[in-house]
């Protein structure tokens, strides 16, 4: 099994909700961690992931909303810092892959899929190989105690339920 190193200038980690029925905001974190293990990325069924989300990084372009959703009501940092995943199994869908592992948020775990589509394999102009990915998957965010929500006067509520989750990753060999 080979290491492989998340070029974090080329990779990121993203989500969206619906806003008030009828838009929706999208945000990304900063910070994380990946141990990405596997004996070929060509083939995705040989790999181990884990991911350790820095939640404090989370950025939505609004200072504000960016202060809720670290406080209590929504993903406590105080008390839970990390968002995590690690994968329990990973199969090929065609020429994508299906990989399924537990997800924890607020002390939280639940089992979850992406969809993963490999992006292709390449040189990077200082000769080092380097792998492609983009990932998907849509959580609950109340299944994971993301509960906090305000009714709307005209019917339904601020935040939706559903949460968009998006990675998309550029890995190279670890030194």
């Amino acid at each position: 099994m080979g290491k492989w190193t998340v070029d974090q200038a080329h990779s990121a980690i993203g989500f969206e909700v619906k806003h008030m029925m009828v838009s929706k905001v999208k945000g990304h974190f900063d910070s994380y961690t990946a141990d990405v293990e596997a004996a070929d990325l060509t083939d995705l069924t040989t790999a181990s992931i884990a991911f350790k989300i820095d939640v404090v990084s989370i950025d939505t372009r609004n200072e504000d909303r960016e202060n809720h959703l670290k406080s209590a009501d929504f993903f406590d940092v105080e008390k839970y810092p990390t968002i995590d995943f690690k994968s329990t199994s990973i199969t090929r869908d065609g020429d994508d892959y299906k990989v399924t592992g537990d997800l924890t948020i607020k002390d939280v775990t639940k089992p979850v899929t992406f969809d993963v589509e490999f992006g292709g394999k390449g040189t990077n102009p200082w000769g080092v190989e380097v792998y492609g990915f983009e990932a998907e998957t849509k959580i609950n965010r109340e299944e994971f105690g993301l509960t906090w929500n305000a009714a709307l006067e005209t019917g339904g509520v601020l935040v939706g339920k559903g949460i968009k989750i998006k990675v998309e990753l550029e890995v190279n060999p670890a030194a």
